[in-house]
This record gives C-alpha cells, sequence and structure tokens, in this order.
C-alpha cells in the first residue's frame, strides 16, 4: 500500500483517527515549541484595523483562534479547511474561547477557495501547503483572493530535515524517511517556494527559517511520533515490530532524558503584485 497522507486524505479517515489528529493539532497549538513561531509571523503582519483574514487548512482552527486572541487585532478571521469534523471542532472551540464573534469557520477546498477575487487584507496557511494535492494550483489561489498589496503568509516545515536520534543510525534514517513521506504529500515544499511564488503573482517581501529542537524531553515531537508513526506501519513502510520498537525508544528516551528530535521550519511572507 502506497504512502497516504493523513491530512491529504483526512475524509477517508474514521472516526478515531480524525479524533487523534484533532488532539495532535490542538496539542501542537499549545506547546511553547510551536507557538512562538506562529507569533513571530503573526506580529509582521501588520493588519488595519479592520483586516479581513483568512486561514486556508484551518484545521481545528488554533491558528485562526489565536489571531482572534491577539491585542493588535480587531478585525474578523475566516478558516476553511475540507474536513467538516475539524471545522465542527473548530467552532466549538472557538465557542469555548469566547472568540465566536470574531472567527468564522467553514468547510472547503484549497484548490477551489469560494470567494471572490481581493476579498481578503491577510491569506495565511500554517503548515498546509505540505499536505495538499497541487501546491501551485492552491498558491494562485491564495493570490487570487488577497486584495492587491495583501500579504500571503506561508509556513511550514522541511520534513525532508525531519530526525529523531535512534541508537541503529540507518533504521533511524529510514524510519525518518518513511515518516515524512507517510504524513506529507510534499514534504520539501518549501525549497520550491522562492520559484513557485512568483509564478502565482506573488512577491516574497520576508523569509526565514527556525529550527525545531527538543533536547532530553520531548514534546511537540512526542505527539508528532505518536501521532503519525501508525501510518508507516499501514503503508507496508516498515515493519510493524520495528515501528513499534523505534516508538518504544523515543519513549523510553523521553523519560530518561536522552531524547533527540529536530525539523527545520521555514516561514514566507508574499505580497500580490497586481
Amino acid at each position: 500500500m502506497a504512502a497516504r497522507d493523513p491530512h491529504r486524505y483526512v475524509n477517508e479517515l474514521d472516526a478515531t483517527a480524525i479524533e487523534r489528529i484533532i488532539a495532535r493539532l490542538e496539542t501542537r497549538a499549545k506547546d511553547a515549541v510551536f507557538t512562538r513561531l506562529f507569533d513571530k509571523y503573526a506580529e509582521q503582519l501588520a493588519l488595519p484595523p479592520s483586516a479581513q483574514v483568512l486561514e486556508v487548512g484551518c484545521g481545528t482552527g488554533a491558528m485562526t483562534r489565536s489571531l482572534a486572541h491577539r491585542s493588535d487585532f480587531s478585525g474578523k478571521a475566516i478558516g476553511v479547511d475540507q474536513s467538516r469534523p475539524f471545522v465542527e471542532a473548530a467552532i466549538r472551540f472557538a465557542q469555548d474561547e469566547g472568540v465566536s464573534n470574531r472567527v468564522d469557520f467553514r468547510v472547503g477546498d484549497a484548490h477551489n477557495l469560494d470567494f471572490p477575487p481581493a476579498t481578503f487584507d491577510t491569506v495565511i496557511a500554517h503548515t498546509l501547503i505540505s499536505h495538499v494535492a497541487e501546491p501551485t494550483t492552491v498558491l494562485r489561489e491564495m493570490a487570487r483572493v488577497v486584495r492587491p498589496g495583501g500579504t500571503v503568509a506561508i509556513f511550514d516545515g522541511d520534513y525532508a530535515s525531519l530526525t529523531y536520534a535512534f541508537p541503529d543510525h540507518d533504521f533511524g534514517h529510514q524510519m525518518d524517511v518513511a515518516l515524512a513521506s507517510a504524513t506529507f504529500n510534499n514534504p520539501r515544499i518549501m525549497r520550491d517556494l522562492p520559484r513557485l511564488l512568483p509564478k502565482a503573482g506573488l512577491e516574497v517581501t520576508a523569509a526565514w527559517g527556525e529550527a525545531v529542537i527538543e533536547i532530553g524531553r520531548g514534546s511537540y515531537f512526542k505527539t508528532f511520533a505518536e501521532t503519525y508513526a501508525p501510518y508507516v506501519t499501514q503503508a507496508g513502510m516498515l515493519p510493524e515490530a520495528a515501528v513499534e520498537d523505534w516508538l518504544t525508544t523515543q519513549k523510553q528516551s523521553m523519560e530518561n532524558g536522552t531524547f533527540f528530535a529536530s525539523c527545520n521550519y521555514y516561514t514566507y511572507l508574499a505580497r500580490r503584485t497586481e
């Protein structure tokens, strides 16, 4: 069985798998290792007081809600995702956090956004572009619905750099590659954006990269491993017993303080040129 990105094919997952991913997205959103990366680029969006913002592939709406909570944001944020259970969870979480009046969540396809041209001041894709079927189509859609001079913000990982320490280095490398292949449709897409963004009518105004690293203890990479390692087995990429041994080793290393994992993440801010 070929690897199938669970986010790309989320509408084919059973309820248990969907709940597991919802839990992962919410845990990730609360992890200080990860939230600082969103805060860094959110501060540079320079949103007008009445800003209209779209998050494409919003998942459970965690980043949209984070934006609504910011003291420097007083506009309206809309989140779109292809998964109805994700959208229903996003609506529920927004109600629980008291930001329902500033956010809206809808089911929709990133490849064919149901909005008129030039609707938004800013369009965000936060860990979306690595999962989609056709990145160039999504970029063009984001460029279409942002106003001229508006900002498109794309944040995602270079998952070919994803690595966990493992005593058997050869198998550890195989597992790193398998994890990236099983979890992400486009694990190297962030390397392509300098070439793809101009073709979509977007001019890069700022870009930077940061390594997410956990040494000794794991939180962000703990839930990543627990959530996505089973997809390596399901795809038949590595033997189940070997994957279970790898996962057990990761958990043990977190408990005894010898854990190590790392991945590079990149942010692009681009302006619609026409």
